[in-house]
Parts: structure tokens; sequence; C-alpha cells
């Protein structure tokens, strides 16, 4: 469930750059934005799948965001797109609050209510 979950929420990483930056939003642009993070969440998720253990939702969202967020700009280079200081801020933060706030959340909630 989770894997789908942030291939959403990565998507909508992009559809918020995209419209933030050019007002507007086209496939094809939004395609250019999400594919090296949802790449890099693939990665993130292959290497979860990998240690054939299921981690935590707290850990999960913590590999999953790294990977998103290291992939996506890897890629992001490799392939002639920007990388500069002030894009790689605003990602950190906002791929963590998406890929993790979701784990956590439900977690504090249910702490709160005990």
């Amino acid at each position: 469930m989770w894997l789908v979950v942030d291939l959403v929420l990565v998507g909508i990483f992009a559809v918020i750059g995209r419209l933030s930056h050019y007002g507007t939003l086209t496939a094809g642009g939004w395609w250019t934005t999400a594919w090296p993070f949802l790449a890099g969440t693939l990665v993130a998720w292959a290497a979860l799948t990998a240690t054939r253990r299921a981690p935590a939702a707290f850990t999960s969202g913590i590999v999953v965001w790294i990977g998103a967020l290291v992939g996506g700009m890897l890629l992001r280079h490799a392939s002639g797109q920007g990388t500069a200081t002030s894009f790689v801020v605003v990602a950190t933060l906002v791929l963590g609050a998406l890929l993790v706030l979701p784990r956590v959340v439900p977690r504090v909630g249910a702490r709160v209510r005990r």
C-alpha cells in the first residue's frame, strides 16, 4: 500500500512544482519533473524489498524520502535538469513532509488517544 501512496505523493510533488514555477500543467511537463523522483522512489522501494523485512512505517518513510531525493537529484543532474541549491532545499523539505508525515501522524494520533 505504501508504495502506491508514495508514488502518488511524489507525483503530487511534481504537480506542485510545475504549477508554482510555470503556472500551468501539461502531461509532458509533469513527466519531465516527476520521472527522476519516481525512479528514486522505486529504487528506494527495491532496497526496502531486498531486505526482506517489513520495516516500521517511519523507517520506510525515511528510506523512501532519501531515495526519492538523492535518486531524483542525481537523475535530474544526469539528464541536464537543474539542481540549484534552493531547489534541493525545497525538495528536501517538501518530499520529507510528503513521504514521512503521513506515516508519523497516525502513530502520534494513536498515542494521544491512549
